[in-house]
């Protein structure tokens, strides 16, 4: 049997939450052990550069972005929003964008922060930041009880 540290790739992984007037950001560590909050990016103009960026500043190996869907696995008013999102950022960033299920990321982030004492007017970017931050920890999860990268590939071919 394979120990974590084996079925582990080494590098830091980012998380996108890609809604309609921000992108909450999450990274891990090097070893693919925590996932932490890093930024939000504002919707628009610029916001693919901003991604590609942080990818590169942090060295990411992959880039997770949450594919909206409803509890029932079928499609929402979100879906391909966030799917043509990932598909231009897997033209930035060959091979490395994976599109993972995101299901209830925001609602458990909203939680999170309810009871931290803070109310969705003083968290919306932070939301957004906790919720790629959980849509990464399943991720490291996944991976770790897998030993494959989780998700499939943006560009429509799985490569991992």
């Amino acid at each position: 049997m394979l120990s974590i540290g084996e079925r582990m790739r080494p590098g830091v992984r980012l998380a996108v939450d890609v809604g309609t007037v921000r992108i909450g950001v999450a990274r891990s560590d090097a070893l693919g052990m925590l996932a932490s909050p890093l930024e939000t990016v504002p919707r628009g103009a610029g916001d693919l550069d901003r991604i590609v960026a942080l990818a590169e500043e942090h060295a990411a190996i992959d880039v997770y972005v949450g594919r909206p869907t409803a509890l029932s696995g079928r499609t929402t008013a979100s879906t391909q929003d966030a799917l043509d999102f990932a598909a231009a950022l897997a033209q930035r960033l060959p091979e490395r964008v994976r599109l993972v299920d995101e299901r209830l990321t925001t609602v458990s982030a909203q939680g999170l922060l309810r009871a931290a004492g803070k109310n969705s007017k003083q968290g919306r970017s932070v939301i957004d930041q906790a919720a790629a931050a959980i849509m990464l920890e399943h991720a490291l999860d996944s991976e770790r009880q897998s030993g494959h990268r989780p998700g499939i590939d943006a560009a429509g071919e799985d490569h991992g």
